[in-house]
């Protein structure tokens, strides 16, 4: 076996072991310095400099803002994802909004929230969730589900509730709730 084919065996065994990409670019870099290393502070860079570089900058952009999210940085990982979501594709949207209502959550900015909350009900509304597709692929707790457009409808529904709940608006929370559990009933006749 030539080295060049044991050293890439090497690095695939490495990936498997520690669960990381397996490679040389600025993102992989970056997992493997999360990861392997443990060492968050130097991983955002590494995460930076894969965005700046074009490398996965989508995955860039929401590991590195999990990763300030969990150094407290989260007022700042909003800012990162706000100013570079342009950079990923229309199907990474979705998933940019959900790392923002995270962090709107954990940040306290629940008018903002609300405003996001909003704007994937309008999403859905004009068939535009999902990329047009009735239902997605999900993961919560690394498990793999299917979401219909219902489901997912009711979930948000769920959060936005809990948002004016937060702002004693109990007026508008009671109407979501209402309309949420309409929605349920529709769901389980289907089933």
């Amino acid at each position: 076996m030539l080295a060049r084919d044991k050293s890439s065996a090497g690095m695939k065994e490495f990936g498997i072991k520690h669960k990381v990409p397996v490679g040389d670019t600025p993102y992989i870099r970056a997992k493997q310095v999360q990861l392997v290393e443990k060492n968050p502070e130097a991983a955002i860079a590494l995460f930076w400099a894969a965005i700046n570089a074009g490398d996965r900058v989508e995955s860039a952009l929401k590991d590195m803002a999990i990763v300030m999210k969990q150094l407290g940085r989260a007022d700042e990982a909003i800012e990162a994802i706000k100013s570079f979501r342009h950079r990923c594709s229309l199907q990474a949207q979705e998933s940019l909004d959900n790392v923002l209502l995270d962090l709107y959550k954990k940040c306290g900015r629940v008018d903002d929230q609300i405003v996001l909350l909003k704007e994937k009900l309008r999403l859905i509304q004009h068939g535009l969730a999902f990329n047009g597709n009735p239902t997605k692929t999900s993961r919560s707790h690394g498990k793999k589900f299917q979401l219909s457009i219902k489901e997912e409808t009711s979930r948000i529904l769920s959060n936005l509730g809990w948002a004016y709940m937060q702002q004693n608006n109990y007026v508008a929370a009671e109407v979501v709730y209402r309309h949420n559990i309409l929605l349920w009933m529709l769901i389980r006749r289907a089933i």
